[in-house]
């Protein structure tokens, strides 16, 4: 297993512990149907359940619904210390809580919710309980001290342990890929391989060789035989990233592959074997998907045997200063620099990005100062603490050069930032020998990703 290197992700749980407590006071919530086809059933809410827990019709609903009405991801829940909070995840035919149409809304028991034809009365537990988070700051290189992130940490630990199937869920730049090496890591195959193969990085015509292989002119252009990356994760793990996107005609080759742990490569005439664990990620609601026959059914069973939930960042209740404060330091910055008007500002942003956007906004910030500055508007204070380069050295020198070169906004802040990218790419490699691995984690981004950067700051 690898080790993190000094300014990796666990010394994140030395930054801003006074503001996390080990524990947080919060209630369990029963949900009893009490109309519908269920009409009787319940479920408990613990208040230190890991994510969402989804209600609806579809298999990935931890309370799943008979009623024809009910959408097959519904509504979300999630408890919240003492409250608990409820958003409908685009239903067909809306949610309402005590007869008023909601869209997200904060409950503390005693609410009628309904749901098609289904009416569920949201109760709290008779004992309060004081649900026990883990302390720590991060699982491998995913980071966050939020009671968010918190939760999920014992299910990444127990999941980590197993090789089940994991559908990895998560808006875009939410760390998918990231907590899906972290599981690799700490896991049993941490010594094999682990391969990323995203479906929507390959030509659609090209995605059939790319996962199970071919054979020397099995079409024009294969001109020797090729492991497909089934066979190039052997003894290790597979993430196939953006598993929403593969192309229907091929989902049931990925299904027969699954279920019989064996490729075909495209042209040949034999099965070969595989072990692989294969996790999958996906930005897409995949229940959805299914319903719009996008997705296989049965292929979604298969894949969903666990699955995981990643919170946008926000709703990560203090994660953002702290993430930002990580990225300054790894990326090379003052800390006396990053001032606390800057923080709180980045506080109050959305980040629609998440926390690939903040990452970047901040590596932005220290390449270009205010130039970088992205979501609400720079205060005029921050000047004074501003990182700054002295005239006349070679970052002032550059800057004048693409100032010099009359482009637009958006190709010079390209052109800075791939400039930056190749100078820190540089630096973090020789601070860890030239490790990639090391590297890659001190900087807190996927291997893959910093492979990324690397190749194309060499070209």
């Amino acid at each position: 297993m690898r080790s993190n290197p000094p300014g990796g992700p666990n010394e994140l749980a030395t930054l801003d512990r006074p503001r996390f407590q080990p524990t947080d006071a919060s209630i369990d919530f029963v949900l009893t149907v009490v109309e519908g086809a269920d009409k009787g059933a319940s479920f408990t809410i613990a208040g230190s359940h890991p994510s969402r827990v989804l209600v609806g019709s579809g298999p990935a609903c931890e309370l799943r619904l008979r009623d024809r009405e009910v959408s097959r991801r519904h509504i979300a829940l999630e408890p919240s210390g003492r409250r608990l909070r409820i958003t409908d995840v685009g239903s067909t035919n809306g949610t309402f809580v005590d007869g008023v149409a909601i869209v997200e809304v904060f409950l503390r028991g005693g609410e009628i919710v309904r749901l098609g034809s289904t009416a569920i009365q949201v109760g709290d537990a008779p004992v309060t309980t004081q649900s026990t988070l883990p302390v720590q700051a991060s699982f491998g290189a995913m980071a966050g001290a939020s009671t968010e992130m918190r939760r999920l940490y014992p299910l990444c630990e127990r999941l980590a342990q197993s090789t089940v199937t994991v559908i990895i869920e998560g808006e875009t730049g939410t760390g998918k890929e990231v907590l899906a090496e972290a599981l690799h890591d700490q896991g049993p195959r941490a010594a094999g391989p682990f391969v990323v193969f995203d479906c929507t990085a390959v030509p659609s015509n090209l995605v059939e060789s790319e996962l199970f292989g071919h054979e020397r002119g099995a079409f024009t252009g294969a001109v020797s035989s090729r492991k497909g990356v089934f066979e190039q994760a052997h003894g290790g793990t597979l993430l196939i990233d953006e598993i929403g996107d593969l192309e229907l005609s091929l989902q049931p080759k990925l299904l027969r592959a699954l279920e019989r742990s064996e490729v075909r490569r495209v042209g040949g005439d034999r099965p070969i074997k595989v072990d692989v664990r294969v996790l999958a990620a996906t930005r897409r609601d995949l229940d959805h998907e299914v319903q719009a026959g996008r997705f296989r059914d049965d292929l979604f069973h298969r894949l969903a045997v666990a699955r995981i939930e990643l919170p946008p960042l926000r709703r990560r209740g203090g994660d953002v200063p702290l993430l930002a404060r990580h990225f300054w330091l790894a990326l090379g910055g003052d800390e006396r620099a990053l001032s606390g008007d800057l923080l709180l500002r980045w506080q109050d942003y959305a980040w629609p990005g998440n926390v690939r956007e903040l990452r970047n906004t901040v590596a932005r910030r220290l390449a270009l100062g205010e130039l970088g500055e992205r979501g609400p508007a720079p205060d005029p204070a921050d000047r004074a603490t501003e990182t700054s380069t002295p005239a006349g050295t070679s970052h002032d020198a550059f800057l004048e050069t693409i100032l010099g070169l009359d482009l637009s906004l958006v190709e010079a802040r390209q052109r800075m930032v791939e400039e930056f990218e190749r100078r820190y790419i540089d630096r973090v490699l020789e601070q860890h020998d030239g490790s990639v691995t090391k590297a890659a984690t001190a900087s807190g981004i996927a291997k893959r990703y910093f492979q990324r950067l690397k190749s194309r700051a060499r070209k």
